[in-house]
């Protein structure tokens, strides 16, 4: 079958539009979300200073953020040129927006989730869900956008010129460098934030006060939903923005490199547009069937998978025809729908994958809930074997897809893989965003005092919320895992062009063994920063707590108000000061090795790659793995709460917090940051090598 002229002259047109299409229906969800129902005068005053904490201080964070930004953009323009900094404006604005207005709806939502559970339970979830598709579909559409637009416009500006195409994508090195920066920045700040506050509020309230979750009389209770929406909206959706966008870059750099056709280039482009019309089918799919809450959700994601690879492969067939050259290889299409598929697969796997190890319903977490019977230590130490456990079937469904997508069509069949996996990113993040808003929805109906009937139904969401905050996070360190190894094929591909000869990474080669050590050691000293933030940060938290407490002992009876802002504004000044320096240290790593040499260099990405998938996974699912734990005790399970085993658990739930929701998470962009940076930086460091 002959290719089709109308997706190789109109593709990139064409998902720019479907991305303004996603952009239309999250406007139209948000009207729907700021029209439903907000419930009482006590749950608009509770939900306004939630609203006000988080705004505050992503106002700080962009304000910080922006700081470091405009010397990185300063140093992009004078050492690269100024498109590609341009880019890094709009990859940064990008991320930053996305972040930015999903977590504002979010914190609309939650207000209206509680107030929907009064009517039903298929209510609450829809306005819950509908909360996180909006930044779902922001994710994607921006994504989508910004890169889609910014190719053509470069395009455009040098149309006519011999390398016009090769031009515009190098600039795009700009946009990902942007969006992965701002990235870690967000994950950071947020991750610190959250779990500061969450893990203080719990080691006050829960060991010491024997209060319950979100209690009123708990002065860390505000910064603690706060917390909520700054790290797993705002920041999720920065993480997942840069994956998105990062992937889809690869995969245009990678079919220039390898393939060099247009219609390589172009194709990456169609799967993420076809894949926002799959994800709108999906929540459509929630919004209308009326299914248990987990059914639902999983069924959403499954729907849109199915509609997604039907449109993959009338896509192929149109863009391809029969076969494709790459390098001297014929390849036959459906080679790389093939490829595309074991992206939608891996989607599918890693959610199973990930919610085995941290759903209530299954073995390893019910593990980690009867070793807490016999202590403190032993629930850590049954919680860090599952953590290090959970790592061996995401690896090897990763190392298989590689395999298979190599031998299907060498390195431009991963890097459809991976954007196959990304694109279905609007879905995904819907229900992650659904986590924190059934959260704080519960938050809210504890703290504004509603009905028993009402709290059932949010925590009923709020767990379901709590797994798919995990099979989210698992997903998006999974797909970074994928997306590295393109990364990785790009700066050799890429390297390679500049150079003028072929470039071998030996490991008999001293460099790159030197290289993997120090690479392999980054995730490790990254994340042993941002432990030591949250717990610095939540120690504050615990003394300012203690001191409100025995200021004003009638804080316990009812008869004092807790100050919620002095929590607020601890958490916030700790958040924005301790993120620096973890997030500038891929900067100085890559930097400075590359002056070791372009091997030395390859073996930090590889040690980057490989220590941080295992690390970003085992921490993410420990700490969701401890969180659930917890939960299932609480739902009077092995004594329930109160017990000896419910105290073991809540210790186990506060080392787990900063695991699954700052270290853990915080990885994937790191790994992003790295492998990026050494690809900008190739023609600054390595001119002496070109022959």
């Amino acid at each position: 079958m002959p290719p089709s002229s109308f997706l190789l002259t109109n593709g990139i047109a064409l998902s720019i539009a479907l991305a303004i299409v996603g952009l239309v229906v999250a406007l139209i969800l948000i009207r729907k979300i700021v029209g439903a129902d907000a419930g009482n005068e006590k749950m608009h005053a509770i939900a306004s200073a939630i609203q006000q904490g988080a705004k505050a201080y992503l106002n700080r964070q962009i304000f910080a953020v922006s700081l470091i930004a405009v010397l990185i953009f300063a140093a992009v323009w004078y050492l690269r040129d100024g498109i590609t900094a341009a880019g890094f404006v709009v990859g940064a604005v990008c991320s930053l927006a996305a972040g930015y207005i999903g977590m504002m709806i979010a914190v609309r939502a939650n207000v209206r989730t509680a107030q929907a559970a009064s009517v039903s339970s298929h209510a609450a979830l829809k306005v819950a869900f509908n909360g996180g598709a909006v930044t779902g579909l922001l994710v994607v559409a921006l994504g989508l956008l910004s890169v889609g637009v910014f190719y053509l416009i470069v395009k455009g500006m040098t149309h006519g010129t011999e390398h016009a195409a090769k031009h515009a994508i190098d600039s795009l090195v700009g946009l990902a460098l942007g969006s992965s920066l701002i990235s870690v920045f967000a994950r950071l700040g947020g991750g610190i934030y959250t779990k500061a506050a969450d893990v203080g509020a719990d080691l006050v309230g829960k060991n010491e006060q024997n209060l319950n979750e979100d209690d009123p009389r708990n002065p860390a209770t505000i910064a603690d939903n706060v917390g909520d929406n700054v790290g797993d909206c705002a920041g999720m959706a920065a993480d997942v923005f840069e994956t998105y966008a990062v992937s889809l870059i690869g995969g245009v750099l990678v079919g220039h490199l390898t393939v060099g056709t247009d219609a390589a280039v172009i194709y990456p482009f169609v799967l993420c547009g076809l894949a926002i019309i799959a994800s709108l089918i999906g929540i459509g799919w929630v919004n209308f069937v009326k299914q248990e809450a987990t059914a639902s959700l999983v069924c959403g994601v499954a729907v849109s998978g199915i509609v997604s690879s039907a449109l993959f492969w009338w896509a192929t067939s149109s863009i391809f025809g029969a076969s494709l050259k790459i390098g001297a290889l014929e390849v036959p299409s459906v080679n790389i729908f093939y490829c595309a598929a074991v992206g939608l697969i891996m989607t599918l796997l890693v959610v199973w994958i990930t919610n085995y190890y941290t759903s209530t319903h299954h073995k390893p977490v019910r593990m980690i809930a009867k070793a807490s019977e016999t202590g403190h230590a032993t629930n850590v130490i049954a919680g860090i074997s599952i953590g290090n456990q959970a790592t061996l079937l995401p690896v090897l469904a990763i190392a298989a897809s590689i395999w298979c997508c190599f031998d299907l069509a060498g390195l431009y069949g991963i890097a459809i893989a991976v954007v196959s996996m990304l694109s279905l990113s609007g879905i995904i993040i819907s229900l992650d965003a659904f986590g924190p808003i059934t959260d704080n929805a519960g938050g809210i109906a504890v703290m504004s005092g509603l009905p028993e009937s009402v709290r059932k139904i949010t925590d009923e969401l709020d767990a379901v919320g709590n797994t798919m905050k995990a099979v989210t996070k698992g997903y998006a360190i999974a797909s970074a895992g994928l997306a590295a190894m393109v990364l990785f094929g790009s700066y050799v591909e890429d390297l390679q062009a500049f150079v003028g000869h072929k470039v071998y990474f030996d490991l008999m080669n001293h460099k790159v063994v030197i290289g993997m050590f120090v690479g392999g050691l980054l995730p490790f000293l990254f994340t042993s920063f941002c432990m030591s933030a949250v717990g610095s940060a939540a120690g504050a938290v615990v003394l300012e707590v203690r001191r409100q407490i025995t200021a004003k002992p009638g804080i316990l009876n009812g008869t004092d108000l807790p100050d919620y802002a002095q929590c607020v504004s601890i958490v916030t000044s700790a958040a924005l000061k301790q993120m620096i320096v973890p997030a500038l240290l891929p900067l100085v790593f890559v930097i400075g090795m590359s002056y070791a040499g372009m091997e030395a260099l390859g073996g930090v990405l590889i040690g980057t790659i490989v220590t941080g998938l295992f690390v970003g996974i085992s921490m993410t699912s420990a700490g969701g793995a401890w969180d659930n734990a917890k939960k299932y005790i609480e739902e009077g399970n092995h004594g329930g709460k109160g017990s000896f085993a419910h105290q073991s658990a809540v210790t186990g739930d506060t080392v787990g917090d900063p695991y699954k929701d700052t270290a853990g998470p915080a990885v994937n962009p790191m790994i992003k940051v790295v492998n990026i940076l050494a690809i900008l930086i190739i023609p600054i460091v390595f001119k002496a090598a070109v022959k």
